[in-house]
């Protein structure tokens, strides 16, 4: 009976830890994006096989962008790609599923194996870069979930050349890392360096004329243009870099024929500690040395905006976080991203914009678009362009005559050719205060309904501004008082209505206290009867600490209200009591002294006297900044400590 119910109990346990293993596996995969794949000698083709989406409510149509890296350094964003591979072997398939207006996150995919082993379809490997250098990205940044870095890159040059690459990423101005670099996938032998290990030659590749100038970079004596991004000065391009990067990865290929195009792939983990603003821009730098003879090189930045979820319609801004006491020296800068997600093309886009009331309108400036298309003219034409108006809160961005396909729409297989932007510049109005805004953008789509985007939000470092502060206190319940004090505040700078302030004030006073006198008749040993009178004074010289917290409103730029606690205590106090004894003949002090005597008695203490009380005041000046002058009233919880106090103070 007993080795029954013992074999009943493990056979328990077991079905118990099993279902629940189950259910642990099941937890985790609950999102998980299939591979299929049909081979015919070395032409495949790949599916995906992706769970259900979660629509969000009130958003376009959820969908999926698909990108996909075929394990011999090709990749491809079409949803089902086709791709021939150039030799037999076995290769490594990855495919990123990102989600879009979907309430969950991305699906996570696990890579398969693919055998060629025979190879029955011709390999064209035909010309696809526009340009020698290109940085991509598979998806926008999302807290603590995997991108790729895509860095595409060919020899301009007409022999065989060894380079190198550099990838710049976590930028100095934010504290947190934003990235953490899981894997480096190369396919063609390209070996990781240490990154201290920076080497130049000083050499330039010189097939026109250069003359050197006074910030050591090199200016061109050629006729035809230039791409902007060409650099000479390899030295200043990697110390600059450092200085706005903290981490950088640097590799060198070698053996790379003229216009032989490879695809070097970085996954990326974004950090839980990434910056968590829908509106913020961080931005990675890549670098192309495509001769390792010459410095001569190529830079690239790459901007992304952190998104809590993937949506292709968005606005964001650089000014994220900003020093209020450097923003007339800033230029923000905007981002509008949209996606036609429709079944035909988009012929008009209209995108009205917010502009918050502390930028000047009259500053904006559009420094890149796509669709690619000029500047409208005044009057109607018939060819593409992008025309800006403004109302009194907005700017209007209007496409006319394009053609932006739609993500439906049947031959489209390239989803970055249904997508859209317009980035702008804009700076600060002459008069703007310390605080908060937030602005969005409504996208129209030919006569369809409005899709509103995420807030952009600025917002302000506190900072810290520092006041120097002197002044003097007025006790009408002390004799002889003499009190003055000077001393600093810390406080956040020019905030705009409400905000706190700390104070240490040194505060020197001298005063006599209330003045005892008594009487009483004595006898002498004669027994003759007389009257006695003592008169007893105090005096005293403090040297005290006041440290007040209080909480302050500027009711506009001039007049400002506060009120708090003031603690004080006496870093020092002498005191000296003076004791004068007299007897007068008779039964009154009008007769004749028979006799006085005076002692005194000196007193010093430290760290005495705490006190506590309230105090409520009012300014007049320049409230938020510069000089002003303020009168207070302090209610301490002790008699005769009740005081006006009278200053002057000036915040820097």
């Amino acid at each position: 009976m007993m080795n029954k119910r013992f074999s009943f109990l493990c056979l328990f346990l077991i079905s118990v830890y099993s279902y629940a293993q189950k259910l642990i596996v099941n937890d985790t995969l609950t999102r998980v994006a299939n591979i299929k794949n049909t081979t015919n000698g070395n032409d495949v083709l790949f599916t995906p096989e992706t769970p259900t989406l979660n629509q969000i409510a009130g958003a376009p149509k959820a969908f999926y962008t698909h990108y996909w890296e075929f394990g011999d350094g090709h990749y491809s964003t079409e949803e089902k790609p086709k791709h021939v591979y150039k030799k037999t072997g076995e290769y490594e398939v990855k495919l990123w599923a990102t989600n879009n207006y979907d309430t969950g996150k991305p699906p996570t995919t696990r890579p398969k194996k693919i055998a060629i082993s025979d190879i029955t379809t011709a390999y064209n490997d035909a010309a696809s870069m526009e340009e020698d250098f290109i940085l991509k990205s598979n998806r926008e940044p999302v807290p603590d979930e995997e991108m790729v870095v895509i860095v595409s890159y060919k020899n301009p040059k007409d022999y065989t050349a060894n380079g190198k690459l550099f990838l710049f990423y976590n930028e100095h101005q934010y504290k947190a890392n934003n990235f953490e670099l899981l894997e480096t996938r190369t396919y063609h032998n390209e070996k990781n360096i240490d990154a201290d290990g920076f080497a130049y030659t000083h050499n330039i590749d010189d097939d026109g004329s250069y003359l050197a100038s006074s910030n050591n970079e090199f200016i061109e004596a050629r006729t035809f243009s230039q791409d902007s991004t060409e650099k000479t000065n390899l030295p200043l391009t990697i110390a600059n870099s450092k200085a706005f990067y903290k981490n950088w990865s640097l590799l060198e290929f070698d053996n790379m024929k003229p216009q032989e195009e490879r695809n070097l792939f970085f996954s990326l983990k974004t950090t839980p500690e990434m910056l968590k603003d829908t509106s913020a821009i961080i931005s990675v730098r890549g670098i192309y040395v495509p001769d390792a003879n010459y410095d001569n090189h190529k830079v690239k930045d790459m901007e992304m905006e952190i998104v809590t979820s993937h949506d292709p319609n968005k606005m964001s801004s650089n000014g994220t976080f900003m020093n209020y006491r450097l923003v007339r020296f800033k230029t923000l800068k905007y981002k509008i991203k949209f996606q036609n997600n429709g079944e035909g093309p988009a012929r008009t886009i209209r995108l009205e914009t917010d502009i918050p009331e502390m930028l000047d309108k009259s500053t904006l400036k559009v420094l890149d678009m796509y669709p690619k298309c000029d500047i409208c003219p005044k009057k109607e034409v018939l060819y593409s362009c992008l025309d800006t108006m403004f109302t009194d809160t907005q700017a209007i961005f209007t496409f006319k005559n394009i053609y932006l396909p739609g993500s439906e729409q049947k031959n489209v297989k390239e989803y970055d050719s249904t997508k859209g932007l317009v980035k702008y510049s804009i700076k600060f109005a002459k008069d703007f205060h310390k605080q908060k805004t937030k602005s969005r953008t409504a996208i129209i789509f030919d006569k369809n309904d409005p899709i509103i985007t995420n807030y952009s939000t600025t917002r302000f470092l506190p900072g810290i501004s520092i006041g120097a502060k002197v002044g003097i206190n007025s006790f009408s319940d002390l004799n002889n008082s003499e009190s003055y004090f000077f001393g600093a505040t810390l406080s956040p700078y020019k905030s705009y209505r409400w905000y706190w302030q700390v104070e240490l004030m040194n505060n020197f006073h001298n005063y006599d206290a209330n003045t005892n006198v008594t009487e009483e008749f004595v006898q002498d040993a004669q027994g003759i009867r007389f009257l006695q009178r003592t008169t007893t004074r105090n005096s005293f010289e403090n040297i005290d600490w006041d440290v007040p917290i209080l909480i302050r409103y500027n009711m506009n730029n001039y007049i400002g209200l506060g009120a708090g606690l003031q603690n004080t205590i006496s870093l020092s106090e002498k005191q000296k009591q003076s004791v004068l004894t007299e007897r007068f003949e008779g039964d009154t002090t009008d007769g004749p002294i028979i006799d006085s005597k005076e002692d005194s008695v000196n007193t010093t203490n430290s760290f005495t006297n705490l006190r506590t009380g309230l105090l409520f005041e009012a300014t007049a000046g320049f409230a938020r900044i510069g000089p002003s002058l303020g009168a207070r009233y302090i209610i301490n919880f002790e008699n005769d400590f009740n005081y006006w106090q009278f200053y002057a103070i000036w915040k820097f």
